[in-house]
């Protein structure tokens, strides 16, 4: 029998989301007697976010699975700053037009792992530009400033970390940890929003929030952050060695991102499906405790599960299918990556294609692979990394690229 009383923090614990929080005490008896509005804040300095932040919409949707409300917080104001947390230099400053644009690209996401809409716990979608950017200056360090000192804020593990390595840390940034508690406090009062979550490096500017809302309203609110995650081997969740694994489709094909669950490492298994899928938690003990070869059928069902989330059951399908085709008959599925040449270019290289086909970052990364046996064509090792992509390659319509066992695409002539 479960400790919690609610069933939102009972899912949160028992998944294994819980890394920090102020009152889980609170928090619990609070989800058990009412509809709790929380929320997530996403800084639009990309396109997509990646899978490093998938943990993060999925706490947003178990809010929702438990009959709470969940508000996704675009910062279009914050962004215009740049979050120091966990970073070692200054973001970019992005223009408006940028801003904007990576607003609607990166909401595509969450549409598929969230409902979004105006029902009891439909999530909300709001913009912290439409408060942040109203205030004067000197009007914001009257109202706030007094309720944060610079001792405490120094105490921050975001703000430590970029002064012991002696590395710049702006007064734009440091005035980002401000911004983010107003934005709790702004919540509270537009949306009775009681629950902030986020990572465990947002810790330090989630309390900041909770204690501007008690202090300023005497709001009783709660904050909640979840572990770092990491693989097995310590790598950092959402990377991986040709980039990030991002969640839009147009930037990470449905297959690869198959392929980036499929190829989970062992021990990680039971956590990820816990983490990222809705499978109940009795079969996720079932799968994890497969041994040997049969630990490969829940990969597969991690894969497939996560992949239906993002992208639907028939991309998973799909993707299954090309993995099979791919590794186990040898063969070129369509759903592998594809891109496009010219037979009639001479300039264009069988190495540039891997480039161009996300196989490798680089022409030099692609000669390593030559160097090292491991880039193939069409299943034959490549020697020459100067030979020309022609149309006496093609094989069933595409010439079909390796990097390795696991990492396949295709070229097809325009």
């Amino acid at each position: 029998m479960s400790e919690y009383k609610s069933e939102l923090v009972r899912a949160l614990v028992e998944r294994g989301y819980h890394f920090q929080s102020t009152d889980l005490e609170g928090l619990d008896k609070a989800a058990s007697e009412k509809t709790v509005t929380g929320y997530i804040g996403f800084d639009a300095t990309a396109p997509s976010l990646h899978v490093g932040s998938l943990v993060q919409i999925m706490m947003l949707r178990r809010m929702q699975q438990a009959g709470h409300k969940p508000i996704i917080l675009m910062g279009g104001g914050t962004t215009k700053i740049g979050d120091p947390s966990g970073k070692d230099k200054s973001r970019q400053m992005l223009t408006d037009d940028v801003i904007e644009a990576n607003k609607r690209s990166i909401l595509t996401a969450f549409s598929s792992l969230v409902t979004i809409g105006d029902g009891p716990t439909d999530a909300l979608v709001v913009d912290n530009d439409e408060w942040l950017s109203t205030y004067g200056y000197i009007d914001f360090l009257r109202e706030f400033g007094t309720h944060f000192t610079i001792n405490r804020m120094m105490t921050f593990e975001s703000v430590k970390l970029r002064l012991e390595r002696e590395q710049p840390l702006t007064f734009l940034e440091f005035n980002y940890m401000l911004l983010q508690a107003v934005d709790f406090l702004e919540l509270y009062r537009r949306a009775g929003c009681t629950l902030q979550l986020g990572g465990g490096d947002q810790w330090g500017n989630i309390v900041n929030g909770v204690e501007l809302c008690r202090r300023v309203d005497q709001a009783e609110v709660y904050g909640f952050t979840t572990p770092l995650i990491t693989t097995a081997s310590g790598a950092k969740m959402g990377k991986t060695a040709d980039g990030a694994v991002w969640l839009n489709a147009d930037q990470r094909s449905p297959y690869e991102y198959w392929q980036f669950w499929r190829n989970t490492e062992d021990a990680d298994v039971g956590r990820f499906l816990r983490l990222f899928t809705d499978v109940p938690l009795d079969e996720i003990a079932r799968l994890e405790a497969l041994e040997g070869a049969q630990i490969n059928d829940a990969k597969v069902r991690l894969a497939n599960e996560a992949t239906t989330l993002l992208h639907g059951a028939e991309a998973a399908r799909e993707a299954e299918a090309t993995a099979q085709q791919t590794f186990a008959a040898g063969g070129a599925g369509d759903a592998l990556p594809t891109v496009t040449f010219d037979p009639a270019d001479a300039d264009v290289t069988l190495v540039s294609l891997f480039v161009d086909a996300g196989l490798a970052a680089s022409n030099g990364e692609v000669r390593r692979h030559i160097k090292a046996g491991a880039a193939k064509v069409n299943g034959e090792a490549l020697t020459d990394p100067f030979a020309k992509a022609s149309a006496g390659l093609v094989v069933d319509g595409a010439i079909k690229l390796s990097i390795g066992k696991k990492r396949h695409a295709l070229a097809k002539p325009a």
